[in-house]
């Protein structure tokens, strides 16, 4: 459909991409801390943490850029009512599913951080489905355009 005869979305639709939008801005901001992280900020890591850091391998931190960046970039184009949203979406979810494979299977990050260093990864995983999923509904209720 086109602008002019669209569904307009009910409130909580807004909240929810509006929340998720700073969800998904946070994660940017934690990549980017990564990424920019100092030489003397990364020794000021315990030992175990630091060699988790430095043993990241570039395509682990694309994974987390095409998350953090794609999940952001698809929160606003739900705000903006996009059907765009949902491809950016999903793309955002792969690189999620590719972030989390590095970091728990290849580094076994848990070994680390302990087996509360799940909780997150869940939450993570569980909002980037959701995130899919909500713009898969609003594309079939005509919500965005």
């Amino acid at each position: 459909m086109n602008e002019a005869t669209s569904i307009k979305p009910p409130t909580w639709f807004w909240i929810v991409a509006a929340l998720s939008l700073v969800w998904n801005l946070l994660g940017v901001m934690a990549y980017i801390a990564q990424v920019t992280m100092t030489e003397e900020a990364l020794n000021a890591l315990p030992e175990a943490e630091r060699l988790l850091y430095e043993a990241t391998p570039a395509w682990a931190n694309g994974a987390f850029a095409f998350a953090v960046w794609g999940g952001a970039l698809g929160c606003l184009l739900l705000l903006l009512r996009k059907r765009f949203a949902t491809p950016v979406l999903i793309i955002s979810l792969l690189g999620v599913i590719v972030q989390m494979y590095h970091s728990f299977f290849i580094i076994d990050s848990m070994a680390v951080y302990g087996p509360g260093d799940i909780i997150m990864p869940i939450m993570v995983v569980a909002v980037a489905i959701y995130l899919v999923y909500l713009s898969r509904s609003a594309a079939a209720k005509d919500w965005l355009t």
